[in-house]
């Protein structure tokens, strides 16, 4: 029977991050994948707990959690109700919130310790995952699913200068209608950890099997990013689905019980890839 738990991790700063594990109570000790979600996202968001059943039903444990600094809280998990919380992210605060749950994973305490973890990152995630991935010998494999090659393509170039002297960016959710606050702090841990953040320059010293899927109708996140990855790091393995966009298809709310067929062709590629050895 598949079944989820619910926990709360502590992440940067202290803010709480809501996490849940959904697996096949059969199989309490399989693989476990950490799923990582993107850019103005949530661990509920669309799709994304039919994705954690199918890997369920398929022979993983899947672990999904909201960044600390998402917007969302314990109280509204899929509404960005903390945008206080939000203006204040940094994607040093994203790697560590990363590390947070591979340590909740792998530690034993409160699941039954992960031998082995992979990671899948969607979009933004995608960078974060990339970047832990290079960082530490932990992950297994990596699945990228419609990343991002740099960070600095989230925000249009020309708007840092106005950035910087008002010390604040709104970025604009058209889901939601809510002008969503970026403080230059997050400029500032780009320009103070260059290394670090570049993930391009990261892609390029993976040594674990790594996966990069994109959509060839990605309007958010063009092809060209999955290919300047798949450049950086050429014993990648690529995969090109067509007539997939950003989300593969999917949107939120969704209410239908079955996953777009794009998405289900994402799930079985990233499962197979885990599988083979």
């Amino acid at each position: 029977m598949i079944k989820k738990e619910y926990f709360t991790l502590a992440g940067a700063e202290d803010r709480p991050m809501l996490t849940d594990l959904t697996y096949d109570d059969r199989h309490k000790n399989a693989p476990l994948v950490i799923f990582s979600h993107g850019f103005k996202g949530f661990k509920d968001w669309g799709t994304h707990n039919l994705l954690a059943n199918y890997f369920a039903e398929n022979g993983f444990r899947f672990l999904k959690f909201n960044f600390s600094h998402n917007g969302t809280t314990i109280d509204s998990p899929v509404d960005f109700t903390d945008l206080i919380a939000f203006s204040e992210n940094t994607f040093s605060f994203e790697l560590e919130d990363l590390n947070t749950v591979i340590d909740f994973a792998c530690n034993g305490n409160s699941i039954p310790r992960a031998k082995t973890v992979y990671l899948i990152g969607h979009s933004m995630g995608g960078g974060i995952s990339i970047i832990k991935t290079a960082e530490d010998k932990r992950v297994a494999k990596l699945v990228s699913m419609a990343s991002i090659c740099s960070f600095y393509n989230l925000w249009p170039k020309h708007a840092e200068e106005q950035w910087r002297l008002q010390g604040i960016l709104y970025m604009h959710n058209s889901r939601t209608n809510q002008q969503m606050p970026l403080k230059a702090t997050l400029l500032d841990d780009l320009e103070r950890n260059p290394a670090r953040l570049d993930i391009l320059g990261k892609a390029a010293t993976i040594s674990q099997p790594w996966l990069i899927i994109h959509g060839d109708k990605d309007p958010t996140v063009p092809l060209a990013h999955a290919e300047q990855l798949r450049a950086a790091q050429p014993t990648a393995e690529f995969l090109l689905i067509k007539d997939a966009d950003h989300t593969f298809n999917s949107g939120h709310p969704y209410n239908k019980d079955t996953m777009p067929d794009k998405l289900l062709e994402f799930c079985d590629a990233a499962i197979s890839f885990f599988k083979n050895d």
